[in-house]
């Protein structure tokens, strides 16, 4: 669901929803009732009228980890791994207006900032690499040490 408000371009919604599922929010909101490791993605957790309130059902056994840092990194934040570089395709809520990610890609390291000075949801206006302007949104792989900067609009 979380994806599929990225690729609808509803950044805010995405975040809404991604929020109240990761451990560490559900932790600093509901810990009087949460019964599991803050850091740990459960099946599910029981809900205040079940027989065990705040337990969580196979933590540390699901998938949702993996797909909770695949949403964020690729589909949230943007920056997609492909043939020919990263893809950088954010999808972020309109009060992200700057973030930074140091990101690993083949023998190459990146240091992307992501600028959102007018608060859209999604969209790359400008980008460079190394202080050359790039056109599109994909960083072209190389290797070594870059930083890229982004605007989005």
């Amino acid at each position: 669901m979380i994806i599929g408000e990225t690729l609808a371009g509803r950044g805010d919604d995405a975040w809404s929803h991604y929020r109240k599922i990761l451990p560490s929010y559900v932790e600093e909101k509901y810990s009087t009732l949460h019964k599991v490791e803050p850091y740990v993605n459960c099946q599910m957790v029981a809900g205040k009228d079940a027989a065990r309130p705040g337990e969580g059902k196979n933590s540390w056994l699901t998938g949702t980890a993996a797909w909770m840092w695949l949403t964020v990194s690729q589909y949230i934040l943007g920056i997609k791994p492909e043939y020919d570089g990263l893809r950088i395709d954010p999808c972020v809520p309109s009060t992200a207006t700057e973030y930074s990610v140091k990101r690993k890609f083949r023998d190459a390291e990146y240091r992307i900032r992501i600028c959102n000075p007018q608060g859209v949801n999604t969209g790359v206006a400008s980008m460079e690499v190394d202080g050359t302007p790039v056109e599109g949104n994909t960083i072209p792989y190389r290797p070594g040490s870059h930083e890229v900067t982004v605007v989005m609009g």
